[in-house]
């Protein structure tokens, strides 16, 4: 029982101990790694644009299948409830990269001393 308390001490002491290398802040991502995550981001808002397209292809299909199924066997089906159509989200298009910032160049409302001439 000591040897289980004594090793539970010892881990609880080294977490203690390395915890605040963990808390260490990260650098901040470069103009790269966030277009880079802008771009996974708007790949993966597409991909769910278009699971939702096909599930809603799918649901129409066996709806359609299921009324000329009740209808063939001579049975009433309700008409069913008309929903928006599916919307194809098309094929996915990258966004835009930010356009960079000119480090050499003046503000836009900064004014300039006018030179003088010789």
């Amino acid at each position: 029982m000591t040897r289980i308390l004594t090793l539970i001490a010892v881990a609880g002491a080294a977490c203690t101990a390395f915890a605040p290398s963990a808390l260490a802040k990260l650098p901040t991502p470069t103009e790269a790694q966030q277009a880079k995550a802008a771009e996974t981001r708007a790949r993966a808002a597409w991909s769910d644009k278009v699971a939702a397209y096909q599930l809603c292809r799918a649901q129409d299909k066996i709806a359609a299948h299921y009324l000329a199924d009740r209808k063939a066997h001579g049975q009433q089906a309700r008409e069913p409830v008309q929903t928006a159509a599916c919307a194809d989200p098309g094929p996915f298009v990258a966004p835009a990269p930010a356009i960079a910032s000119t480090a050499g160049a003046p503000a836009a409302g900064a004014v300039q001393s006018p030179a003088k001439a010789p």
